[in-house]
């Protein structure tokens, strides 16, 4: 099977292409080889390679920096998906997986979203991204699958545990919000996901996929200063001390409830998601070992 993956330099698209079957033929561009926003490079990029699956991992993510670069993150988020969903139209058959997220939620409530909730995004991110997911799906219904997933990490990158590793390393000690909540997500976690999708060629619609249980921020702080501390990547376990979100302002408004049910999914799928401590650890693992 050939797939093409965009975004292959971030996180997700690390893991995908670790984790790539093997009868999976993958040709993977990250956006300095693909910049999704540029019509002529798509539609060149996938007619040429013509994939059967094309998933899409490139975004972007500044999330506090959309704020005042509302019209960038549109191009990135918006109008890169409906280039390549256009681009895949034109391929008989072919299919898209398009990446995308919690903040599309307004984060009202204390239940998980369901795929089928009403939106409600708080932030300039949140609203690029939801109008990324009605690009794909309106484009290419019966073809396409929108994959939400929340708080991602991974062992190399850009994302809370490494920042929390960084900062109890130098302090000893950390403020961590703990009225936002959610489930920290393995990046691995997200490629497992998405390449049980691409074996199922019926599959289409909204996905919601998350690590197993859920945590504050504070918790997923906590955890992380424990289990570093166990693996050997701290030398004295961390303070860390919960605060409120109005106690650390920030441009963008997060969701405090970002819960996704995965119930639709892990049937749909048949696949279980792992405990999110499980997942921590292992990738601590991984960072202890290099």
């Amino acid at each position: 099977m050939k797939v093409l993956l965009t975004g292959a330099a971030g996180q997700v698209g690390r893991a995908l292409q670790a984790s790539k079957p093997a009868d999976v033929e993958l040709r993977a561009l990250s956006r300095q080889e693909l910049d999704i926003s540029d019509e002529a490079a798509v539609n060149r990029v996938v007619g040429d390679f013509a994939p059967q699956v094309l998933i899409n991992a490139a975004a972007y993510t500044a999330v506090d920096k959309a704020e005042s670069e509302e019209q960038i993150a549109r191009k990135i988020n918006v109008d890169g998906p409906h280039f390549l969903t256009c681009a895949v139209r034109d391929i008989s058959g072919a299919r898209i997986i398009h990446v995308s997220t919690d903040y599309v939620f307004g984060g009202q409530g204390t239940s998980p979203h369901q795929p089928g909730d009403l939106t409600g995004p708080l932030s300039a991110y949140g609203r690029s991204k939801l109008l990324g997911e009605v690009e794909v799906l309106g484009l290419l219904p019966g073809r396409a699958i929108v994959l939400r997933t929340a708080w991602i990490y991974a062992a190399e990158g850009k994302n809370f545990l490494l920042t929390m590793l960084r900062l109890m390393k130098e302090r000893g000690e950390v403020k961590v919000v703990s009225d936002q909540r959610g489930a920290p997500t393995a990046a691995d976690s997200v490629a497992r996901a998405v390449w049980k999708s691409v074996g199922l060629p019926d599959l289409h619609g909204i996905l919601h996929w998350t690590d197993g249980g859920s945590a504050s921020w504070y918790e997923f702080a906590c955890a992380i200063a424990e289990d570093a501390f166990a693996s050997g990547l701290l030398e004295r376990k961390a303070t860390v001390t919960p605060i409120k979100t109005i106690d650390y302002p920030t441009p963008a408004v997060r969701p405090l409830n970002s819960m996704l049910d995965l119930t639709t999914t892990v049937a749909r799928l048949d696949l279980d998601p792992i405990p999110w401590r499980e997942d921590l650890r292992s990738t601590l693992r991984t960072l202890a070992a290099h």
